[in-house]
């Protein structure tokens, strides 16, 4: 879902970016607003302490907000790469996890993934300058931000992941005060931009979450964070596909290398699944 932010943001026409995200969180909080309305016994699950809450806020809100002054005080490309750190980030960051080990190719598989990002984002060529700066640490504050929303996240295994809705619902009311306070307002012009804000706020700006909440509370984390590196590749992908991009032996080496990282830091898993299975497959017999 997330692979599709690229492609819907480009559809959804020139609406600012505080003003499209408080929109899409809206959207992104009605699905969850229905099933508590549906299912009203669930709303004593929204009990939660204030930590769950200020992380999920900071977590979500603040990425955003970090990220587009990342953006409005860097040119894209860098600041792009430097906030895509956050999956390298969680992969190490485990190894502080109760319960967790961290392995060589938990740490290989996620710096793979990083150099096929590099190879996507920086296609073009880098021009790191030092009058970016506050572009540059902002970008940087904002990997630090959702690496360590999602780690924190990981010790809230028994909370439900219904407090999404709550984040997603206070993450549109504080990014619509701020596009009050910093942007002009500007409405999509046709259907097809509607339909592209409907479905951000549906799929990237809404399930994804979700299931990002669920997948960090019940998945292999350092797994997680090394298979994360599919995202911009699949965005790269998928604009290719659509006519807004040009396909390169470039992408081609870092679809390798993401793939390749993915599967090494999974490589344990896999095999165990495939033991499990030779097991069953036995014991049938």
């Amino acid at each position: 879902m997330w692979s599709f932010l690229a492609l819907l943001t480009v559809a959804s026409g020139k609406m600012q970016p505080f003003q499209l995200l408080a929109i899409c969180f809206a959207i992104g909080s009605i699905p969850g607003i229905v099933v508590l309305a549906l299912r009203p016994e669930r709303l004593q699950l929204l009990r939660q302490p204030a930590k769950v809450w200020i992380t999920g806020i900071v977590g979500l809100f603040g990425y955003h907000f970090l990220y587009f002054t990342a953006l409005r005080h860097a040119p894209a490309v860098e600041a792009g790469l430097i906030a895509y750190l956050w999956p390298l980030l969680i992969v190490v960051g485990s190894a502080l996890l109760p319960g967790e080990r961290l392995r060589w190719y938990h740490i290989l598989g996620a710096l793979m993934g990083l150099a096929g990002t590099v190879l996507i984002v920086g296609r073009n060529g880098f021009h790191f300058e030092g009058a970016y700066a506050i572009g540059y640490g902002a970008a940087l504050l904002c990997a630090f931000t959702w690496s360590g929303y999602s780690l924190i996240t990981r010790r809230f295994e028994a909370v439900s992941t219904d407090v999404v809705t709550i984040f997603c619902l206070v993450t549109s009311i504080l990014s619509f005060l701020c596009h009050l306070g910093l942007e002009e307002t500007l409405w999509p012009e046709s259907p097809t931009q509607w339909i592209a804000v409907l479905g951000l706020g549906l799929f990237p700006v809404g399930a994804a979450f979700y299931a990002w909440d669920f997948g960090i509370k019940n998945g292999d984390i350092q797994i997680l964070g090394a298979a994360s590196y599919a995202a911009p590749l699949l965005s790269t992908l998928i604009l290719t596909l659509f006519g807004f991009a040009e396909p390169s032996w470039g992408i081609a080496f870092a679809c390798l290398l993401v793939t390749g990282g993915a599967v090494l830091a999974a490589h344990r898993m896999i095999l165990r699944r495939d033991n499990a299975g030779s097991a069953q497959a036995e014991a049938a017999e």
